[in-house]
């Protein structure tokens, strides 16, 4: 609130049509030079009373200065001109010069920061009947009496606020409750995944502001700038904070190997900053009340999707897979172990690389590799059946590369055992000599042959006695004799 000078000052009553909808406006005779230009608020009658006042209304509300929406802390002062000059002033401080309270600057830096781009005009006069309460309060009654100049008459509250409109007189307490609740100094924080992010993949982050109890500050923009990472496709943007007080959750996505969330926004300064007009007599004024940037940044790791490695252990000859078979999962070098996502070593409690051994279907999984990764499954041991082709200097061995999300199918082959039978066969055996006799390189054709007239002879003496029995026996007694025996 401020006094006009008719002397040098008229109301012009010309105001901003989109800064001043819905508000009351002062209309009167314009003049050639610059006036005052009232812009969200209401006025009232009668005016408070003192010494020379010439006006006989109070303005309570903000002004429009160089186009922007101010308001005045300096009550009783000439208000300012639409075109007035200022420069840089000091911190808020009373009209008599004293310093304001810790609590009642750090509230007057909230609702600037938080109301000086409102367009109602409840919020407007709230918000400069309170600074008039806290920056031109009485220090004793009779700073209240008429008598006093407009240097030195206290701005009367309860006069005042009993003049507003009900919807403003209840934005008078919404906004001081307001102010007290979430006056700063504010702190910010980020929360990032405990673990490495998969490329690719959102996972999330928050951000959360908290005002001086600790409490979440909802409502206030906060500027994200991602470095190896998106959020919604983008690389920076602004997202408020939730109305409830938060926590802001970011689904955010890596692009790269180290994906880092940096914030930044305006905070409440703990003291407001004034401008200080350069013509005598004018109220000094505050608009966002100097408030100050709060930074954070957190990163963390990121890394591929992980992959899976899927072995088959076969019969080179059946392709039948082969149960209970050992095999080690290395690096390329075939003595390194392989990683796993978490980027530790895949090792057993010998700290040797991993073994896993085939089911009954032959088959075994190792999952959660880190990708991309060269992958080695070595045989430990044969399996009954295949030792004879087993070579413990160079096993049966797979390689191949484990990509990004993906399964490397890697068959292992053991060839079986070759049968073996005997090269002689011992006298008077029949199951010797029915059993087919086999070495390394495999069946002999000269021994085959061998046994076949064996058993043909065997089998023409058996016929021949069955054939003439005890009755066609003959037997030799002499040389050149022969006795046959009856038939």
């Amino acid at each position: 609130m401020g006094r006009t000078n008719f002397g040098a000052r008229l109301i012009a009553g010309v105001a901003s049509a989109s800064l001043l909808a819905g508000a009351l406006l002062v209309s009167a005779a314009p003049t050639a030079a610059a006036a005052v230009q009232e812009a969200l608020g209401y006025k009232t009658s009668p005016s408070q009373p003192y010494k020379g006042n010439p006006d006989a209304t109070d303005w309570s509300g903000s002004y429009l200065v160089n186009g922007q929406q101010v308001w005045c802390v300096q009550y009783a002062y000439l208000a300012p001109d639409t075109d007035e000059q200022y420069q840089p002033g000091e911190t808020l401080k009373t009209k008599w010069g004293t310093e304001l309270s810790p609590d009642i600057a750090a509230q007057s830096s909230y609702l600037l920061l938080r109301y000086s781009t409102t367009k109602s005009p409840d919020e407007a006069a709230a918000l400069a009947h309170l600074l008039h309460s806290w920056t031109a309060a009485p220090q004793n009654p009779g700073q209240l009496l008429p008598t006093n100049t407009f240097r030195t008459i206290a701005y009367d509250a309860p006069f005042h606020l009993a003049k507003l409109p009900a919807s403003a007189k209840a934005a008078v307490d919404r906004l001081k409750a307001d102010a007290t609740a979430n006056r700063g100094p504010w702190t910010t924080g980020i929360t990032k995944p405990t673990a490495p992010q998969i490329i690719g993949t959102p996972d999330k982050w928050t951000v959360k502001v908290a005002n001086a109890a600790g409490k979440g500050v909802g409502a206030v923009p906060v500027k994200i700038t991602l470095t190896d990472a998106l959020v919604d496709g983008r690389k920076t943007l602004t997202l408020p904070i939730p109305e409830a007080g938060g926590p802001l959750t970011l689904n955010v996505t890596p692009t790269g190997p180290n994906p880092k969330v940096a914030i930044s926004l305006s905070a409440p300064a703990d003291k407001p900053v004034v401008r200080q007009a350069v013509q005598v007599d004018t109220q000094r004024v505050v608009s966002t009340g100097g408030e100050k940037q709060l930074t954070g940044a957190e990163a963390v790791t990121a890394v591929t999707a992980p992959g899976k490695v899927a072995v088959a252990k076969v019969d080179e000859k059946t392709g039948k897979g082969i149960a209970g078979v050992s095999l080690r999962i290395t690096a390329a070098d075939k003595t390194k172990p392989a990683v796993d996502q978490d980027g530790k070593p895949l090792t057993g409690a010998d700290g040797t690389p991993s073994v896993v051994v085939t089911g009954a279907d032959g088959t075994a999984a190792v999952p959660n590799l880190r990708t991309p990764q060269q992958i080695c499954v070595i045989e430990v041991a044969a399996p009954p059946g295949y030792e004879q082709a087993f070579d413990p200097a160079a096993p049966p061995s797979a390689c191949g590369e484990v990509t990004p999300g993906a399964t490397l199918t890697l068959k292992v082959a053991n060839k079986p055992n070759v049968p073996t039978v005997p090269k002689t066969i011992p006298a008077g055996d029949g199951q010797a000599v029915a059993a087919a006799a086999l070495d390394d390189g495999g069946p002999s054709t000269g021994l085959l042959a061998g046994l076949g007239v064996l058993v043909l002879v065997g089998g023409a003496l058996v016929a021949l006695l069955l054939l003439h029995g005890p009755s066609r026996r003959r037997v030799v007694v002499g040389r050149g004799m022969r006795r046959d025996w009856g038939r």
